[in-house]
C-alpha cells in the first residue's frame, strides 16, 4: 500500500524498491525515480504531508507501548557509500517525529572491548524497545561490507557473518520488531560532486574525511560487496529496500514512504484510559 499523505506514487514503493530474487544493483541508475510522477516540488510536498502522519503514527506506537510491553517497535537500518544522504534522512525524515521515542546509534568502529566479542555484540544492545523507532546509522552490515572489501575477516568468516545476521534479524522481527533496510545508493560522480562541496565550504570542512578519497579507489568493490549483502540477508521478514539517491528529495521522500508503510501495516492504536475519565473530569473541576 501506499502512504495515505503521498500522493504521486505509482505503486507501493516496498514493493518497487525491494531487491528480491534476481536484483542486480549495477541495474539501478543512481539518478532514476523510480515509481514517483512528481518531480522535486511535488516531492517536497509530499515529504511535508507525510511528516504529519508520520508524527502522528509514531505517537500513537509510543503511546500504545505504554500500556503493552509487548508492543511492536521500528528499526531503520540505512547502509551507503559515505556522502550519499543518511544524516539527511535522519534530519529530515525521522527529524519530523518526537525524539523521545526515537532511538539513534551511529555504530562506529569497534572498541578494544567490542572487537572482543562477537560482531553482533554490540548490535544487539541497541535493538529499539517496544514503542520506539530505532535508527541504526551503519549497522552490522559494516562487518561484511568493510570487512569483505579490506579483508579484515577471511572468506569463511564473511560467510559465517551473512547467516549469523540472517539469523539475528530474524530473532528481532519475531519478537515484534519492523525492520525497514535501507540501502542509498549514489553514483561516484555524485560522492565526488558532494565531498568537493564539503571542501569548498567552511562551514563543511567539519564533515570530510581524507579516507573517504581512498575508499572511492575501491568502489567497484564495494558495489559488488553490496550486491553480496542483497543477495545474501534480503528475507522475506527484513528485505533490503534499494534507493537512488542522486535526488535527496527522492531519498528522503521514499525512505519516509517506507516508514510510514510499516507503521500503517502495523496501525498501532491509542491505548483506552485505564480509569474512569469522567470521575476524573469531576474531581479535576472540583479542585
Amino acid at each position: 500500500m501506499t502512504a495515505k499523505s503521498q500522493q504521486n506514487w505509482t505503486g507501493d514503493p516496498a514493493d518497487l524498491l525491494r531487491a528480491g530474487e534476481g536484483f542486480h544493483l549495477a541495474d539501478v541508475d543512481p539518478d532514476s525515480t523510480p515509481g514517483y510522477t512528481g518531480g522535486k516540488k511535488a516531492g517536497q510536498a509530499d515529504l511535508d504531508a507525510g511528516a504529519g502522519q508520520l508524527d502522528d503514527l509514531q505517537e500513537r506506537l509510543f503511546a500504545q507501548s505504554r500500556l503493552h510491553e509487548d508492543s511492536p517497535a521500528v528499526l531503520l537500518v540505512l547502509q551507503a557509500m559515505d556522502s550519499a544522504g543518511k544524516g539527511g534522512i535522519v534530519r529530515h525524515v525521522v527529524g519530523s517525529v518526537d525524539p523521545q521515542g526515537v532511538s539513534l546509534v551511529a555504530f562506529k568502529k569497534p572498541t578494544p572491548e567490542e572487537l572482543a566479542h562477537d560482531f553482533l555484540w554490540r548490535i544487539e544492545k541497541h535493538v529499539p524497545a517496544a514503542g520506539f523507532i530505532g535508527v541504526f546509522d551503519r549497522s552490522h552490515y559494516e562487518d561484511v561490507l568493510i570487512g569483505k572489501v579490506r579483508a579484515l575477516a577471511d572468506d569463511t568468516e564473511i560467510e559465517r557473518r551473512y547467516d549469523a545476521i540472517v539469523d539475528f534479524e530474524k530473532r528481532v522481527t519475531d519478537a515484534g520488531v519492523r525492520i525497514v533496510k535501507v540501502m542509498l545508493h549514489i553514483s561516484p560522480e555524485e560522492q565526488k560532486a558532494r565531498l568537493m562541496e564539503r571542501l569548498d565550504r567552511a562551514d563543511k570542512h567539519w564533515k570530510y574525511n581524507p579516507g573517504d578519497v581512498d575508499e572511492r579507489a575501491l568502489w567497484p568493490a564495494y558495489m559488488d560487496a553490496y550486491q553480496a549483502v542483497l543477495e545474501r540477508t534480503s528475507t522475506p521478514n527484513a528485505p533490503w529496500h534499494v534507493i537512488p539517491a542522486n535526488a535527496k528529495w527522492y531519498a528522503r521522500l521514499a525512505v519516509q514512504a517506507l516508514l510510514l508503510d510499516a507503521l500503517e501495516d502495523i496501525d498501532p492504536q491509542w491505548p483506552l484510559a485505564d480509569f474512569d475519565v469522567e470521575a476524573e473530569k469531576a474531581r479535576l473541576a472540583a479542585t
